[in-house]
């Protein structure tokens, strides 16, 4: 069950057991047909009826007409299509507030399109690969860019069930794609990407080693046999790792680590510095039921640190505000989760695994706001390989326990038994840790 259903979103165009399900017919609009009796039921019963306004209002507007059966009328009106679509395409533009010519835009809403085919693809090739058979996406729906188009199939009763979904599911993620592209833009993302990578190699890594050079090394960890936590872990030089066969409760991974100057000291620290894709963006915004990126993602620019013990993570915090200060800022920190120490976190999303320990806190400073996850060796192994606790489980977790799952691919449309898959996924996850 998706986590968000009592909210009124455009998530709940999704929902194969509401009144806006996609069934074997077509949408049938006649107001007095048994469909369409059902329907006016099921959205007094599911308080959606204004929704349902929103959107019949919505769609006339967006097709230019006046009710369904011109509708009906535009599915057999080549040129009228043409036109439809013409239109649409100006009118997104501006809404989203795309500036250039006819043909810039539509090539900016078109990019809606793959990022929203992204997000299945990304799903495929990451967390559900075992399914990819099962989910992969129609290829008519696939290679549709033009949003009306999309919208004309779900009227359209020579598309079969699965295509009639995917393309409403494909508007969806496009709508969402498009409201994040638009905040990114009014809120310079990508130039502030730039200027925090250009304060990294200015005033934070040591200026004895080239931009981007990196030393490798290893971590060579021993694990519970209980719960696979890191017991103990030592760094060994690149050159040794093949002291270090694979056994039982033995891990050996590789880091590749830069180093900063800080009291007296050359300190190594592991490092990947993120921009959050608009896939990943799309994603959020369902897990957490919310339209607006402004509201729902606050972590476009990231940063994960691994430091050898606590002490040396104490030294980077200082060494951070000390870098802004030389780049002619202050820094000050937000929002500061700390449970290095043993804490439990407090709070945290759906599907999380609260036992994770990390300092995060999100860094303001040259008018950018910063999210900084910071870990020792130790930690980060345990983020890593822990058992209910590692990454790759969160992720299984949290797309699940959410309901995003069920809602992309419901199981009378891709058969699939999603709590069977949950754990199957996590016991393939468990399997590959413990003995890879």
């Amino acid at each position: 069950m998706y986590t968000s259903t009592s909210k009124d979103t455009i998530f709940r165009l999704l929902e194969q057991n509401g009144p806006f399900a996609i069934t074997e017919k077509a949408l049938d609009t006649r107001t007095f047909s048994p469909a369409g009796r059902r329907r006016a039921r099921m959205l007094a019963e599911t308080g959606l009826a204004t929704r349902y306004r929103i959107v019949r209002n919505l769609i006339f507007e967006f097709l230019n007409v006046d009710s369904y059966g011109q509708i009906r009328r535009l599915l057999d009106d080549e040129p009228g299509r043409r036109e439809t679509s013409r239109r649409a395409y100006g009118l997104l533009g501006s809404m989203f507030g795309i500036n250039g010519n006819e043909r810039e835009r539509i090539s900016a809403i078109n990019g809606y399109s793959r990022t929203a085919d992204g997000v299945i693809r990304y799903l495929r090739n990451t967390v559900l690969s075992p399914y990819a058979p099962y989910i992969e996406l129609t290829n008519e729906i696939d290679a549709i860019s033009d949003p009306v188009k999309l919208l004309l199939i779900l009227f359209n009763d020579r598309y079969h069930l699965k295509a009639r979904f995917e393309a409403k599911r494909k508007l969806v993620l496009m709508n969402l794609a498009a409201a994040i592209e638009q905040r990114e833009r009014e809120m310079d993302i990508e130039q502030k990407f730039a200027r925090f990578l250009d304060f990294l190699n200015a005033h934070v890594w040591s200026k004895e080693a080239r931009i981007g050079e990196l030393e490798p090394a290893f971590l060579v960890s021993r694990h519970d046999p209980e719960d696979f936590s890191c017991t103990g872990v030592t760094v060994v030089p690149w050159s040794r790792g093949g002291e270090f066969p694979p056994e039982p409760g033995r891990k050996l991974t590789l880091i590749k680590r830069r180093r900063f100057h800080a009291h007296g000291r050359k300190i190594p620290i592991y490092v990947t510095v993120r921009k959050k894709p608009p896939e990943a963006k799309v994603l959020k915004l369902l897990r957490k039921g919310e339209e607006n990126p402004a509201v729902a993602v606050d972590d476009e620019l990231g940063l994960m640190g691994v430091l050898d013990r606590v002490g040396d993570v104490r030294i980077f915090q200082e060494h951070l505000t000390e870098s802004a200060i030389r780049a002619g800022s202050f820094l000050t920190l937000e929002d500061v989760s700390d449970t290095l120490t043993g804490e439990s976190r407090r709070g945290g999303s759906v599907g999380s695994a609260p036992r994770t320990p990390m300092l995060k806190f999100f860094a303001r400073m040259g008018g950018m706001r910063v999210e900084f996850i910071i870990h020792t060796n130790r930690s980060y192994l345990n983020y890593i390989y822990q058992r209910d606790v590692s990454h790759n489980e969160y992720e299984v977790r949290r797309l699940f326990d959410t309901g995003v799952a069920g809602l992309f691919f419901p199981r009378e449309i891709y058969l699939l038994d999603m709590d069977a898959i949950k754990d199957d996924l996590l016991r393939r996850f468990r399997q590959r840790i413990e003995t890879e």
